[in-house]
């Protein structure tokens, strides 16, 4: 039994970009960054940085385009996928490793801004949730609890 599973979390480098196969297919591809930190053996706080070349097709290409832009975190998960070709400038043998992504979560914004606000594309207007005003508060006296 085989597997090729990829999971990650990160912020996007660079707004996703979106084109049209021939037969119609859309395509997104981004790219992801990733962090890792520890403590070498001298205790001294290390810090190494990934970055992850991630592709989606059809809906949900058109999803990320939609909604995601550079520093945007998301959950990625899907499978390795290494493609060759030949290079026309100088004739070598070219090889790239992505990410080829089945699923996607939107996990935050930018700068912790966990605002939810969703742009309406027909009027270009925030459009901010309604509150949820139908529902009692509840006030809880310390001595009503167990424990």
């Amino acid at each position: 039994m085989d597997l090729n599973k990829v999971q990650i979390i990160g912020r996007l480098t660079r707004d996703p970009e979106i084109r049209t196969t021939p037969n119609g297919a859309n395509v997104a591809s981004f790219s992801v960054a990733t962090g890792f930190t520890w403590t070498d053996a001298t205790g001294q706080k290390k810090e190494q940085t990934e970055f992850h070349n991630v592709v989606a097709w059809r809906k949900l290409a058109d999803i990320i385009g939609q909604y995601l832009k550079k520093g945007s975190q998301v959950y990625i998960e899907g499978r390795l996928q290494t493609r060759s070709w030949d290079d026309k400038t100088s004739g070598q043998k070219r090889y790239r490793t992505e990410i080829i992504a089945d699923n996607m979560i939107m996990l935050g914004r930018p700068g912790g801004n966990q605002k939810s606000e969703i742009r309406d594309q027909r009027s270009e207007e925030i459009v901010q949730p309604e509150p949820k005003s139908d529902t009692p508060e509840i006030q809880i006296d310390d001595s009503d609890l167990p424990f």
